[in-house]
């Protein structure tokens, strides 16, 4: 059974066409990556696009978070996490505004199913996140784009509450901490999350941040 769902949840990596615009734009932010400074890397680049920086990084993190979560969806599993929480305090009810209205209570595996699902249509849906040169962003692309990110952050959260303990034995909390401090200078450099959304990891984020200053 868990080799159907994980192989269900872990999303085909959305790739950006070479050659593009944005495919520079990626090769751009790998390079400031490699440098070591994170905060200097999520700063836009001198005459780039806002919209376009935005949507680069949000497919980007896209990819991360598919590839981190998948290393453990063996471990999150329905009788494991029942619920979609992060930590005992906060617990995500799924809706997506369109086939789901009403915010629904399910598991965690199950709710990042949807939300990963959902994400993965928006970023395929041309009229909002076009990939062809000179095509305009819609006007309601900001707020998309936080939604986005504000969804993601929360796969995050719930592998730092649930499951770090797996990460840990995998060997994997560099990558997922280098990755979470990328995603986080990133939203705060473009305040893209609200600050009561990222309660949840609310202490890691000031211990990341603190080691940077």
């Amino acid at each position: 059974v868990s080799g159907s769902r994980s192989s269900k949840t872990f999303k085909p990596k959305k790739n950006i066409p070479e050659g593009s615009h944005q495919y520079e734009l990626l090769k751009h932010a790998e390079a400031t990556l490699g440098s070591g400074n994170l905060r200097q890397a999520v700063m836009l680049p001198e005459g780039e696009d806002l919209n376009e920086w935005i949507a680069v990084n949000t497919v980007d993190f896209f990819n991360q978070i598919n590839m981190l979560y998948g290393t453990i969806t063996e471990f999150c599993t329905e009788a494991s996490c029942p619920v979609m929480s992060a930590g005992p305090r906060y617990e995500y009810h799924w809706a997506d505004g369109t086939n789901i209205k009403k915010p629904i209570k399910c598991s965690a595996p199950k709710y990042i199913d949807y939300l990963m699902t959902w994400v993965q249509d928006q970023l395929d849906d041309e009229t909002l996140f076009p990939s062809k040169i000179g095509v305009p962003f819609p006007k309601n692309f900001m707020s998309v784009a936080k939604t986005i990110l504000k969804r993601l952050f929360r796969v995050y959260a719930h592998i730092y509450h649930q499951h770090f303990d797996s990460v840990m034995r995998l060997q994997e909390e560099a990558h997922l901490n280098t990755s979470f401090k990328h995603f986080i200078f990133f939203v705060q450099e473009f305040n893209l999350i609200d600050r009561r959304e990222l309660a949840p990891l609310q202490e890691l984020i000031e211990k990341l941040g603190s080691k940077d200053r």
